[in-house]
């Protein structure tokens, strides 16, 4: 019964990480699809594994590492192969309403998927998702100062891709 118990916990554990799983994996790839596919992967895996899980160590971190472990591993698969599938190109092609705060996030997302791999995954981990720095060095497997001094400089490279050099929004839009 025991092993019952410790599975239903471990269960609720990875439940509740599907949110803040999303939401690094769509920061770290751009689309909703490969990373619903990447959380599911993960959480597989996470799951598969968690006889290995220390219980009273950080699940949030363990599983936020299997998930950027995943990123990697697709990325490499994903380079040998090149295919555009006929939903995004139709959204490619269609205007997106001219509302302002969709003007603003469609921005910060073009600007993330520019910054380094570094940058962007240390600002998702702990600007968006709310990992402390010591949960964050956990996941990338780096010094807590590497990641202080990661997040500054994605800071500031988000701020001027976002601003511009005259603080307008320059991404986006023709030159």
């Amino acid at each position: 019964m025991a092993s019952a118990d410790a599975d239903r916990i471990f269960r609720d554990q990875l439940v509740a990480l599907i949110p803040s799983l999303r939401t690094f994996a769509r920061g770290l790839c751009g689309t909703r699809d490969l990373a619903d596919d990447m959380v599911q992967d993960a959480m597989m895996r996470g799951w598969a594994a968690r006889a290995s899980f220390i219980p009273g160590s950080n699940f949030r971190a363990w599983m936020f590492m299997i998930l950027r472990n995943q990123f990697y591993t697709t990325l490499r698969k994903n380079r040998r192969t090149v295919s555009l599938e006929p939903e995004f190109a139709e959204r490619m092609l269609v205007e997106s309403p001219a509302q302002q705060h969709q003007i603003h996030l469609a921005d910060v997302g073009k600007a993330l998927l520019l910054l380094p791999p570094e940058q962007r995954e240390v600002l998702l981990l702990v600007g968006a998702n709310g990992l402390s720095y010591d949960e964050a060095a956990d996941v990338v497997g780096c010094a807590i100062g590497t990641i202080k001094s990661r997040l500054a400089r994605g800071r500031k490279a988000l701020a001027a891709l976002i601003d511009g050099p005259t603080g307008n929004s320059s991404i986006g839009r023709a030159a």
